[in-house]
């Protein structure tokens, strides 16, 4: 039995962390930089993120390193840095963590299409995770968490990689939008599709984050728990975005959010976070939530 399946066993509902690049921003993170790049430049700002998560309840804590592939790091000039990266940003979350709760490598899209779309075969995609996930597993992760996604092809590709380089829990997350007829990612994948397929991929845990807040999170749990037995991670916005000044704002308090915390509950959430523009007190406040329903 791996951690994670013990907490769950525990708890019934686990509280995962917050944003991080908001966080980071806060802490003068310039547009376009690269927050990946402050794991070896700032690592004590990326430490206290996760630090000040801990301190707010969560199980689980994440790492900086939503855009640690070779293919997204070569944007800033960071692709020969893979290995160190990676192994460095666990090591962190491990430091702030003591323990205390569970650290999850956070791997995101890489930004490129696969073939036919792009250029990138899946064997060469599968090898591109493949090496920034055998760092994280060197750092001592617990878990990995392949997370906003919206290829259902290249987050399976993720999750061979995975499944190849680490014995423990995989969580593959993917981000659905509401059109006309109904949520799916920006590839066309439902929510119902991406929990079948991945399970028989052989996800540990499937579930959604970003692109909305809570309440359209709440929808898109309750179309994937009848595609799947696995328990479900759930990661909303703090609302939706807005643009102030040049700056990206989300305007969803604490309080507005944990409003819907027992709906994302009975839609069968079992694991539960925020995503972008959440803080400690977003995370501080569904801890408080679930247990006052324990």
């Amino acid at each position: 039995m791996t951690s994670l399946q013990r907490l769950l066993r525990e708890r019934e509902v686990l509280i995962a962390d917050g944003a991080w690049g908001t966080q980071l921003a806060e802490r003068g993170l310039e547009p376009g930089e690269p927050p990946e790049s402050w794991v070896l430049s700032r690592p004590d700002e990326v430490r206290d993120v996760a630090a000040r998560y801990v301190e707010a309840g969560a199980e689980i804590v994440l790492t900086n390193t939503f855009g640690g592939s070779r293919l997204k790091l070569a944007r800033g000039g960071l692709d020969e840095s893979v290995a160190e990266l990676n192994r460095r940003a666990v090591e962190l979350s491990k430091e702030a963590a003591d323990g205390r709760a569970l650290v999850f490598a956070s791997v995101g899209p890489t930004g490129e299409f696969m073939a036919p779309l792009g250029t990138i075969s899946e064997e060469e995609m599968v090898a591109v995770f493949a090496e920034q996930i055998a760092a994280m597993v060197e750092g001592g992760t617990d878990g990995i968490l392949i997370e906003t996604m919206t290829d259902l092809d290249e987050t399976k590709a993720a999750l061979a990689a995975a499944k190849a380089r680490f014995d423990g829990p995989v969580v593959t997350s993917m981000t659905f939008d509401r059109g006309p007829a109904g949520y799916a990612t920006m590839m066309g994948v439902t929510p119902q599709q991406a929990a079948k397929e991945l399970q028989e991929a052989g996800a540990d845990v499937v579930g959604s984050n970003c692109g909305h807040g809570i309440e359209n999170i709440v929808e898109v749990a309750r179309l994937m728990r009848p595609a799947t037995d696995l328990p479900l991670w759930c990661k909303p916005n703090a609302g939706l975005p807005r643009l102030v000044e040049g700056r990206t704002v989300f305007d969803e308090t604490p309080e507005q959010m944990v409003a819907h915390f027992g709906e994302l509950v009975e839609a069968g959430a079992q694991i539960i976070g925020g995503c972008c523009g959440t803080t400690p007190n977003h995370i501080r406040a569904l801890v408080a939530a679930r247990d006052a329903m324990q």
